[in-house]
């Protein structure tokens, strides 16, 4: 099993929401009423940019929820299995964690989480049931999207293709 350079991480990859939620739903759950106190990304220093094959982990008061989308519909959630404070090693890369490297994340720094919601992709193509993750605050929220075999941020609301299941 590939472990993207991160010692210790062990991806658990589910396809559908039932999955998720079964699987995941009360830890999700549970994070709501929790303070945001950063998100972590690995940076590539070459390049001066966020390196998103890996993981982006979502630190909640010291519950980590560390989330990953790999192909069109792999996403693998984990659970405080990532230090932050270890190397990452891929070849040909020079890849480090950073937390809060970019203005919007960081901006979230301090808000208390109000509630979680899968989002289901319903467009009629390939991604037909792809699964991602939204963190929502009181004025704004963050999802952890399927980009195409890597993960992708967005702080908009969701797509008219994307069914919004709250996590009550």
């Amino acid at each position: 099993m590939f472990d993207f350079g991160i010692a210790g991480y062990r991806p658990l990859w589910l396809n559908h929401r039932g999955d998720v939620v079964r699987e995941h739903g009360h830890r999700l759950r549970g994070l709501v009423g929790r303070t945001l106190t950063g998100v972590w990304m690995v940076w590539d220093r070459q390049d001066d940019e966020w390196f998103c094959d890996s993981p982006v982990l979502f630190d909640f008061e010291g519950e980590r929820v560390e989330i990953n989308h790999h192909r069109f519909d792999d996403l693998s959630l984990t659970w405080n299995t990532i230090d932050p404070s270890t190397p990452v090693r891929w070849p040909d890369f020079d890849l480090q964690w950073r937390c809060d490297p970019l203005p919007e994340p960081h901006a979230l720094r301090g808000l208390s989480l109000k509630g979680v919601e899968l989002l289901e992709w319903t467009g009629r193509d390939l991604a037909r049931g792809n699964v991602d993750v939204s963190f929502v605050f009181e004025t704004c929220r963050v999802t952890v999207f399927n980009a195409l075999d890597e993960n992708g941020l967005s702080f908009a609301p969701p797509d008219r293709h994307q069914r919004s299941h709250p996590l009550r």
